[in-house]
């Protein structure tokens, strides 16, 4: 692109015409989910915080399908109703079933957060919702349903706050560990009385409670995992954690861990290659804000979006922090960019939960969603503050800067919500990534890429064999010319949700990607060339690839 095509995105941005549109399709589609926090005015800390969603395929069929995770009245309150969590599957047509009871996930939980991972690599997607209180793991039998193996597995009798969580293959054996960030130490028992005026009971802050390490758990192949939290240096009773990504940050190619704490400094756990992290935040420049402030991180994401080959994170904070957006000086070391940007200028009064890096326009260049809104509508009462927030779509401008565009979509999806999670997917197979998002004691919402700039892309679904089956941890480098362009293959990101593991690189107006470069998490480097626009591929470590689709 030139700095012509960049002037002319600018002033259609400000006319208002702008190059994507998200619809809300939600009861078209057939979604009908309302988040339960139990509230009841006890104004437990939990009820603030949940709940997470997903994108994922439990039936093999080649459509992303939905899970939007529940929470629950607490004891006590239980005669107004039982709830559970949602699993949608996709009808190929633009709409979704309940198939909750016949999947055998009508099941009643505190839920916060998912993961979504084979652990088993027997090519169908396990899941893991984490809660307050025990967290669960359900094996994906292949025939439709679920079965809880949490006790089987070895991850029973762990009563805890967990928020986020994410699948990833620390130790390169091919089978996918388990990492599950812990929030505080918090229970009924333990609730401890807040208050703002000194008579009537508030939310508490996090300060309020101690902290809480968060878990690694080792796949040791046989359905059980085993608890490495302690050996692997990943124990830290102060984090408060809340978000978890992974990314190659040193590009050595091993996972590394990025934990995003709330009222704590965040936590960068460098893979040692052995088995064991230690924490390299500090040293690296994420640990805290510019001014040496730990923030309230909630969501956070990892991913190259100015085609660098370095990975950027965003995370997202407390109102009047504005997002964390740092981004590397070199490799290894980072600064915050944030305060210099229109990321931190149009955040500072935001609050952030889901966030992830996406192309929405398939220009090449991965632009940023944020789901913004507050923890209780006491709020509204602060100037400039709102319970209720819009969303953040930043339209990322060749990776030199970017600027907001939600305002500008306008409709449904420009409306204040309590937003939370947030994931995204080509549900509808046309090309273009579309949003899933869920509010606090709200509605969760499916908003439809209307792409009409004419932009083409190549999807990409890995499947590993040496490496663990769905990929995870594998990076793809698009190379075009002189231009390049880098995605991995990941669980967790965003907050308390998953995004779908298909990669997607925008081709602007090219109807050809020159060359790929799949880096496995094995080790194996593979290569193909000439890929046409508008196709699905499925690359099979060792095996080659093959063109599925056309969108």
């Amino acid at each position: 692109m030139t700095r012509v095509f960049l002037a002319v995105l600018a002033a259609a941005v400000t006319a208002g015409n702008v190059p994507v549109h998200f619809a809300d399709v939600t009861a078209k589609a057939g979604i009908h989910f309302e988040h339960e926090n139990g509230a009841f005015g006890g104004k437990y800390l939990p009820e603030t915080m949940g709940s997470g969603c997903a994108f994922f395929d439990y039936n093999n069929d080649g459509w992303p399908d939905i899970i939007l995770i529940q929470g629950m009245h607490w004891p006590g309150h239980k005669e107004r109703g039982r709830t559970t969590l949602k699993l949608y599957r996709n009808n190929h047509n633009g709409t979704f079933t309940d198939v909750t009871a016949r999947a055998g996930l009508d099941i009643e939980m505190y839920g916060m957060g998912v993961a979504v991972g084979d652990y088993d690599n027997d090519g169908f997607e396990d899941l893991y919702i984490t809660a307050v209180g025990q967290s669960r793991l359900f094996h994906n039998t292949g025939k439709g349903t679920f079965i809880d193996v949490t006790d089987k597995a070895g991850l029973g009798n762990r009563d805890a706050f967990s928020s986020s969580a994410m699948w990833f293959d620390y130790n390169r054996d091919g089978l996918l560990d388990l990492f599950v960030t812990n929030y505080v130490k918090w229970s009924e028992k333990t609730d401890v009385f807040c208050t703002v005026d000194g008579k009537t009971k508030a939310y508490c802050t996090p300060e309020a409670y101690r902290g809480a390490t968060c878990w690694l758990f080792k796949n040791r192949g046989n359905g059980v995992f085993e608890d490495v939290t302690a050996t692997s240096g990943i124990f830290d009773s102060t984090s408060k954690g809340l978000g978890v990504a992974m990314l190659d940050y040193d590009a050595d190619g091993w996972p590394d861990v990025f934990v995003s704490n709330d009222t704590e400094p965040n936590k960068l756990y460098h893979n040692l290659q052995n088995g064991h992290f230690e924490d390299a935040a500090l040293q690296a420049g994420v640990a805290f804000s510019t001014d040496g402030k730990a923030r309230g991180g909630m969501g956070v994401d990892a991913a190259d979006y100015n085609n660098s080959g370095i990975p950027a994170l965003v995370i997202a904070n407390f109102d009047n922090e504005m997002l964390g957006f740092y981004t590397a000086i070199r490799r290894g070391l980072y600064t915050d960019q944030a305060p210099q940007t229109e990321i931190g200028r149009r955040s500072r009064l935001s609050l952030g939960f889901g966030t992830f890096f996406f192309d929405a326009d398939l220009d090449g260049f991965l632009d940023l969603f944020v789901a913004n809104g507050h923890i209780d509508d006491e709020y509204s009462l602060r100037k400039n503050v709102q319970y209720a927030q819009p969303p953040h779509l930043f339209l990322n401008r060749e990776g030199k800067s970017f600027v907001d565009i939600a305002k500008k979509i306008g409709g449904v999806f420009a409306e204040p919500k309590v937003g939370r999670g947030a994931a995204f997917a080509d549900y509808d197979h046309d090309g273009d990534l579309d949003i899933l998002m869920t509010t606090n004691r709200g509605p969760a919402y499916l908003f439809r890429n209307d792409l009409g700039n004419g932009n083409k892309c190549i999807r990409l679904r890995l499947v590993g064999t040496k490496s663990n089956r769905d990929a995870i941890g594998a990076t793809v480098h698009l190379y075009h010319g002189n231009e390049r362009a880098s995605r991995m293959v990941k669980s967790g990101s965003s907050y308390q949700s998953q995004s779908e593991l298909t990669l997607t690189f925008g081709l602007g107006s090219r109807d050809i990607a020159e060359r790929i470069v799949i880096n496995w998490p094995s080790g194996k480097t593979e290569e193909y060339r000439n890929l046409r626009a508008g196709r699905l591929y499925e690359c099979t470590e060792g095996r080659g690839i093959r063109d599925m689709r056309h969108f």
